[in-house]
């Protein structure tokens, strides 16, 4: 399995039979999104900061809702949540999609906007790979985010949903970036990729690392 960061918190996951794009953002907000082939979309919510198909090429399967889907070898269940601290009642509900294929576990978190109790986190179930918005106001913030990793217990930390120069800052001001999450979890040395491949057998016991996918 490769996994490639478009941006934001979109990402392009290859497995041997399907690919799999994450909350596909319009290029508005300031980053550009290539064009690309999938044969599956999950969107976690409709804002078009990740729900623009308008660069995706094929007929892909677009899920966005909760639920067990299946399609070329990849199972994907949807699980809902909130975007906010309110139940919902700021910016709607979020679906956090675990994404199972090759004896590999990803969960993408979408905008959570509320750390999950432990009831919610038993129905995932195990997670090898956990895509998690760390910039705040409209997500979860580095600390909430530190706290996510220590109840999922990943083996790999994807951060994602921060700010940087490119994005609009009419929009995303207010959004911290990266290296508040980097620093609160004590990975400000943390790998950086453009390019992350995955086999089963990459995961055992070992202690949870914190990757930081570039732009590629």
């Amino acid at each position: 399995m490769d996994i490639k960061y478009i941006g934001h918190a979109s990402f392009f996951i290859k497995t041997k039979n399907s690919r799999v794009i994450t909350d596909p953002f319009d290029p508005k907000i300031g980053l550009k999104f290539p064009k690309q082939e999938a044969d599956t979309v999950t969107i976690s919510h409709h804002h078009s900061d990740h729900d623009f198909l308008g660069q995706i090429n094929g007929n892909p399967l677009v899920i966005d809702w909760p639920g067990e889907f299946e399609k070329q070898e990849v199972r994907i269940t949807g699980f809902s949540s909130f975007h906010d601290k309110e139940k919902g009642a700021q910016r709607g509900v979020n679906i956090l999609y675990k994404i199972e294929a090759e004896g590999i576990s990803i969960l993408h978190c979408g905008d959570l906007g509320v750390v999950p109790d432990e009831n919610f986190l038993e129905q995932i179930g195990e997670v090898n790979v956990l895509m998690v918005p760390v910039g705040g106001f409209y997500t979860i913030d580095a600390n909430e985010a530190v706290e996510m990793v220590k109840k999922v217990e990943p083996s790999i930390v994807i951060p994602m949903h921060f700010n940087r120069p490119e994005l609009d800052k009419t929009v995303f001001e207010k959004v911290a970036p990266l290296e508040d999450f980097l620093k609160k979890i004590g990975a400000e040395n943390a790998e950086r990729t453009t390019k992350l491949t995955l086999k089963e057998s990459d995961f055992g016991e070992e202690e949870t690392k914190v990757v930081v996918m570039e732009i590629g």
